[in-house]
């Protein structure tokens, strides 16, 4: 489903629009432009961690990048590196952890300046310290006003950040509902089917 908002596949029946306006109306590089991506595993390229934040938008200014990395709250561990934003990442970020992977990822996203997050399991790949710092992380960013698509497991963002819940079952939204109702009926069927995957 989240394949479809960027046009890397097209619909065969219904529409998927963006502020009303059909994807397919647009140009692939037009529709991508409006959004950020984070992937489940944050994807690092040989280089800088500058040049990392930069991929999707090289012509962005120094301190678009700086606030891109403070948003994401990259900043904390990339302060603490001698050559801070020329510091060398590998190829596939061998040399930063899960949790640093997925805030240069997230900036990079944010660097942008989206009018839409998709966001795909960005917790799957992090310890659970991590998990809650991202999770506080896309907290602040939906407080902002920032629109996110979240496929997810994870409880948290589900049940206290979530605006809207979708619950899929053979490639089918089969129930959507706010949060509050969807987790305050302990009989709901897919309630329990949920529970039952993440704990």
């Amino acid at each position: 489903l989240v394949n479809l908002i960027p046009r890397f596949y097209d619909v065969t029946e219904g529409s998927v629009k963006v502020d009303g306006i059909d994807v397919r109306d647009m140009t692939q590089k037009d529709v991508r432009a409006r959004l950020g991506y984070v992937p489940q595993k944050g994807i690092l390229f040989s280089g800088t961690i500058d040049s990392n934040i930069r991929y999707g938008k090289t012509e962005i200014s120094e301190d678009a990048v700086k606030k891109a990395a403070g948003v994401a709250q990259a900043t904390e561990f990339i302060d603490t590196k001698p050559e801070r934003y020329k510091t060398p990442i590998a190829q596939g970020g061998s040399n930063v952890s899960g949790g640093q992977k997925q805030r240069i990822a997230i900036a990079r996203a944010l660097a942008m300046n989206p009018d839409v997050m998709l966001f795909d399991e960005p917790t799957s790949a992090l310890d659970p310290e991590m998990v809650g710092e991202v999770l506080e992380l896309m907290r602040e960013l939906a407080d902002d006003g920032m629109t996110m698509i979240v496929v997810t497991h994870e409880m948290g963002f589900a049940k206290e950040v979530a605006s809207r819940v979708m619950f899929m079952d053979g490639g089918k939204i089969v129930e959507e509902n706010e949060p509050q109702e969807f987790f305050s009926n302990p009989k709901n069927p897919r309630l329990r089917e949920f529970l039952s995957k993440v704990l």
